[in-house]
């Protein structure tokens, strides 16, 4: 790596310090020197920043030992890179105790036995520095424009690698969820299991997080983001932690580049794949679809390949979006969606249309694995945590995820089964998203289209919702509370913020409708049943609202 970090070792080889000399501190000569500082005041907290070689007569040192060693110990604190002293007429000795105080904190003490000019030291340095600032960005703007080139050649991951390589003289791995590993040079291969199992078993608190240590092994690291997601980290292995900005700005650099080719590649890919779309509206719909799109899009048939349907329904009002605008967000939505689900061990058959994403979630589980929810719960959370909403407001989202099935043409009832979920939760039927947990409903809702259901609402409900439309009580709350609380007195009363006294005389009424043998096994498993009935007729024309998207 070229060396653009002036270190006080750097300053003392210059013209100008060859009368200095170190009388302490002489382990931190490898400190950065930022800028020079003449310092002749005591109080100078608000004056420096880090980094400064401070240039002085001793004039803040005119003071008792104690007061030296705290102004000593200030200028420790301030993280400057040094101090400089000339020895004369003002500050004739060091003591001991500073001497001691500079060696423990490895904090350089240089004195000048001659005396010297300060404006020349400090012309000296700050023209070294201002050309040393100016060789970096110059060097940073060729480095730039040479990834962006990479960027666009064949291979170009592996090239940006080289390159970065060529320049830190360092291993540099890139890590993605892809399982295709990128690392150069070929050594660094060794590394790259291991910073991928650290990176998927650690997740960077964020991504202003620049290092982590593996097997006492130092890694600078800078996160790839493209619409909005980590689609990955650069790597770059190193001897001690970095303190200065250039090799983090190259790396900034670099994931500029590495996100161009991604977001290339992932569009291509989708631009290939865009009859996608319509072969997963055939299968919901039930419609015929051809063989080769089937082996196109879908993964191979197995003894334990297994799939949902998984839809995200978006609530927000229906914009208006030109045609144009619409194809780009729906490219964005479906890499979004693919690399979310892929991300978590899925096939992913997309399809998107304004107001909804439908994914036909094909996975790999053991017989007794395969109705496990986790992943799929895990995903609704990275979906409501999505903050883009220029292509997907999180904020507007429900989910209606199916059964498991195994064979194809399973699709469409998989797709209405999801829908069922998504129309029980929004009218607050149900909390869940699973179909497989919606229970008694799961039974309701296939006579849900019929007389049956109705008239057996009547036969068990009739005599309460009568009372309580002629007198403006509230009875049928109260019986679906109490059956709730499987009887417990004390507990409806509380849920229904009412005195025990008021709940003894609805429960009175309730017998005298429904007869004293009401809470009886049977009669109360069939009044439980009518009142979960009752709530899904009562949203009868939104719940059973056809399942079906444009063709």
């Amino acid at each position: 790596m070229n060396k653009l970090k002036l270190t006080v070792r750097d300053v003392l080889s210059r013209d100008s310090f060859k009368h200095a000399k170190v009388v302490a501190g002489k382990e931190g000569l490898n400190r950065q020197v930022k800028w020079s500082h003449v310092l002749e005041v005591k109080e100078f907290d608000a004056l420096i920043n880090g980094g400064e070689m401070i240039l002085t007569t001793g004039i803040g040192l005119q003071l008792d030992l104690v007061s030296q060693l705290k102004y000593v110990t200030s200028l420790i604190e301030k993280d400057v890179a040094c101090i400089c002293i000339e020895v004369g007429p003002i500050y004739k000795e060091i003591p001991f105790e500073i001497i001691e105080l500079a060696n423990k904190h490895a904090f350089p003490f240089i004195i000048f036995e001659k005396t010297v000019k300060f404006v020349d030291i400090t012309q000296d340095l700050h023209t070294f520095i201002i050309n040393q600032h100016h060789q970096m960005l110059s060097q940073l703007d060729t480095l730039s424009r040479k990834f962006i080139t990479l960027s666009l050649a064949p291979n170009g991951i592996l090239k940006i690698l080289q390159e970065l390589n060529q320049f830190f003289r360092h291993n540099i791995l890139f890590i993605t969820d892809d399982a295709k590993p990128y690392y150069y040079p070929s050594e660094a291969k060794d590394l790259e299991t291991s910073v991928r199992n650290h990176l998927e078993g650690f997740p960077l608190i964020n991504t202003e997080q620049k290092f982590f240590t593996l097997e006492e092994q130092v890694f600078a690291v800078m996160p790839v983001i493209g619409l909005g997601q980590v689609w990955g980290h650069l790597c770059l292995q190193v001897k001690e932690k970095l303190l200065d900005e250039l090799p983090f700005l190259i790396l900034d650099r670099a994931a500029l580049a590495l996100t161009q080719i991604m977001l290339r590649n992932r569009t291509i890919e989708e631009r290939k794949q865009n009859n996608e779309d319509s072969f997963v509206r055939n299968l919901l719909n039930g419609r015929d679809f051809e063989q080769e799109d089937l082996q196109k899009y879908l993964p191979a048939t197995s003894r334990n390949m297994y799939f949902r349907v998984f839809i995200i329904q978006m609530n927000a009002p229906e914009m208006n979006i030109d045609e144009g605008n619409w194809e780009e967000i729906k490219l964005q939505q479906s890499i979004m969606t693919r690399a979310l689900f892929k991300r978590n061990g899925f096939f992913p058959a997309v399809s998107s249309s304004k107001n909804e994403i439908t994914i036909i979630a094909s996975f790999i589980a053991a017989d007794h694995l395969k109705l496990e929810t986790v992943r799929f719960s895990e995903i609704i959370q990275s979906l409501i945590g999505l903050r883009e909403s220029n292509i997907i407001d999180s904020s507007k989202f429900t989910f209606g995820i199916s059964t498991v099935y195994k064979d194809i043409n399973q699709v469409k009832t998989g797709y209405n089964e999801a829908k069922k979920v998504l129309r029980l939760y929004e009218s607050q039927t149900t909390t869940t998203h699973f179909y497989e947990e919606l229970g008694v409903y799961r039974l309701l809702l296939l006579l849900a289209n019929s007389n049956n259901l109705e008239a057996y609402v009547n036969d068990y409900l009739t005599e309460v919702l009568d009372y309580d439309r002629k007198t403006e009580s509230d009875l049928f709350t109260t019986l679906s509370v109490y059956l709730d609380c499987g009887g417990a007195k004390k507990e409806t009363a509380d849920r229904l913020f009412i005195v025990r006294q008021t709940l003894y005389h609805r429960l009175e009424k309730l017998e005298m409708l429904l007869g004293k043998n009401f809470m009886e096994p049977s009669n109360r498993l069939a009044l439980e049943v009518a009142i979960k009935a009752h709530k899904l007729l009562k949203d009868g024309p939104y719940i059973e609202k056809k399942a079906a998207i444009a063709p």
